[in-house]
């Protein structure tokens, strides 16, 4: 019977907390579409998730497609096949490596300080001062921050996207040896729109995965300072499961056929 009542607490605080969750993201859904509109805010937070994010996208993505054109390389030379390099580090990146990776990072930086940010005005009571003051907070806190996440995922995805494929030209062209000219026609020949439209789709459902992740956690935390710690700890941990399982859901539709 002790085992029957732990199954059923856990399901129902599983069926609780799955459902604020859907209200608190079906809230912001709609507050996004209906005035006011905090402009301010939305300019505040795509400088903070956009270009200062950017240095550790164009790393990550970098040392990426440098490690995917030499490991690659290392596969086909043992079929003397070392042509279709390009075509790898190409697809790999477009398709995966930049927007999952970038995801990840952002979800490391962003995720935990919007949450941390959100959980630290929750318990100081900034929030209700907020509600007080006849403002909302969804739509003051929440709305600019999930808006800033779906638009500037994508751009950082297609700045990504460049920097990784000049990795793997680095690497093709000054460590292995290839051909400049003919790396740069067979990249420019097998680039396919779809590659970079799955990308940049990819990107903007992780920035909002990411987003209203970190600004849930952050909002509905309670408990002072180790509260906000393990809210900081949730929102990061929840949104990298969820872009893992929401890429291959994104992969199945995308390129079923």
């Amino acid at each position: 019977m002790k085992f029957i009542d732990l199954l059923g607490r856990f399901v129902f605080n599983f069926l609780l907390a799955t459902g604020r969750f859907g209200l608190f993201t079906a809230q912001t859904i709609r507050y996004m579409f209906t005035p006011p509109f905090y402009y301010k805010q939305l300019l505040t937070q795509l400088i903070e998730i956009g270009f200062y994010s950017l240095p550790v996208v164009a790393l990550t993505t970098l040392f990426a497609g440098m490690v995917i054109a030499l490991q690659t390389y290392t596969g086909f030379s043992q079929f003397s096949s070392e042509g279709p390099v390009s075509l790898v580090v190409l697809i790999s990146v477009t398709r995966e490596l930049a927007p999952v990776m970038a995801g990840l990072m952002v979800a490391g930086r962003i995720g935990a300080s919007m949450a941390a940010e959100l959980g630290t005005m929750r318990v100081t009571e900034q929030i209700d001062a907020l509600s007080t003051l006849s403002t909302n907070p969804i739509k003051y806190l929440i709305v600019p921050r999930v808006l800033a996440g779906i638009l500037m995922l994508p751009v950082l995805v297609l700045i990504g996207d460049i920097i990784g494929i000049c990795g793997g030209y680095l690497i093709g062209i000054y460590k292995l040896e290839f051909n400049a000219t003919t790396y740069l026609v067979n990249t420019w020949t097998y680039l396919k729109t779809m590659d970079i439209v799955s990308g940049l789709t990819k990107a903007a459902v992780f920035g909002f995965i990411i987003t209203i992740l970190g600004c849930y956690n952050g909002y509905n935390s309670k408990g002072g300072a180790q509260g906000v710690g393990a809210a900081t700890t949730n929102a990061v941990v929840s949104a990298s499961i969820l872009i893992l399982i929401f890429n291959y859901i994104l992969t199945e539709l995308f390129f079923n056929a």
